[in-house]
């Protein structure tokens, strides 16, 4: 039997972060049987790993929502299945052959016994021009209005993996209050090859604190309690565009106004198209 395996990553406790569902062994599942076991989880995604070649794994992504869909990377999945992974076999380095590429992920064991934490290195970032169309269509998804943003942080199109439209809240009140149009923000999404929109509030003038959203309507979630992937992507993007002096270590508050507090620590290295480094924990669900 296929052993399914569930973990809340990003989060010390099981209650937090975002949940995954992680198979270790997924030998002799196709596409179909993967989508279905996703499904019947209802996480956000779902892990499923199989042996490759040069001892490295190849890993395949699926949501879990009302609309089962593939992504090319998942952070939390990842970083659930790193430290499930090391709670079987020890802690160490992986690598990852994702449908995005290879991603190195390192765990390492937690002190006094907290849990381990596992960091992932993505693929090289991209950041692409947002037209104003584009914009205006993303805007009256969401119900927000250009007074909205933040004008010092631009909209972008950023890619450690996956791609999400980067949007700036200028307030956290706005970011906070989040009510969009679940049908037309699936369509942009999906016109474009989004996974989800990064709604970001800078919460320090140094540019190294962040409270963000996720909405995930083209994986049929509401919105993602953390969102490994985005914040790489938003480590990137930041380099990118120079908003932020480098190197930097960024955190991420993400899943507070769903009731799943959780907590992403990204590390931009200086050199630019290099990989971003994204830090969590994971526990055990049940």
């Amino acid at each position: 039997m296929t052993e399914i395996l569930r973990y809340a990553a990003f989060t010390t406790t099981p209650t937090g972060g975002n949940p995954a569902g992680v198979v270790l062994d997924a030998r002799g599942l196709d596409e179909a049987a993967m989508r279905m076991i996703a499904t019947d989880l209802g996480h956000p995604e779902t892990a499923f790993v199989v042996p490759g070649e040069d001892g490295a794994l190849r890993v395949r992504y699926f949501s879990g929502g009302s609309v089962s869909i593939e992504v090319p990377f998942c952070g939390h999945a990842t970083i659930a299945t790193a430290v499930a992974h090391a709670e079987r076999h020890g802690p160490g380095r992986l690598d990852l052959d994702t449908v995005a590429g290879r991603v190195v992920v390192r765990t390492t064991p937690g002190a006094a016994g907290a849990p381990p934490s596992a960091t992932l290195t993505s693929v090289p970032p991209r950041v692409d021009l947002v037209s104003r169309s584009q914009l205006h269509e993303a805007l009256a998804a969401l119900r927000w209005d250009p007074t909205d943003l933040d004008p010092r942080l631009p909209p972008r199109i950023a890619d450690a993996g996956a791609r999400h439209l980067v949007l700036a809240a200028l307030t956290r009140a706005r970011l906070a209050a989040l009510d969009y149009d679940v049908p037309r923000l699936r369509a942009f999404l999906e016109e474009l090859g989004l996974v989800t929109v990064a709604l970001v509030h800078r919460r320090r003038p140094d540019g190294l604190v962040f409270d963000v959203r996720n909405p995930f309507p083209t994986g049929g979630i509401h919105e993602d309690p953390a969102t490994g992937a985005a914040a790489a992507a938003l480590g990137g993007y930041l380099r990118e565009e120079e908003l932020v002096a480098v190197p930097a270590r960024l955190t991420l508050h993400q899943g507070v106004d769903l009731g799943r507090p959780s907590l992403l620590v990204v590390d931009v290295p200086a050199e630019r198209g290099s990989g971003i480094d994204v830090t969590g924990t994971a526990v055990p669900i049940g």
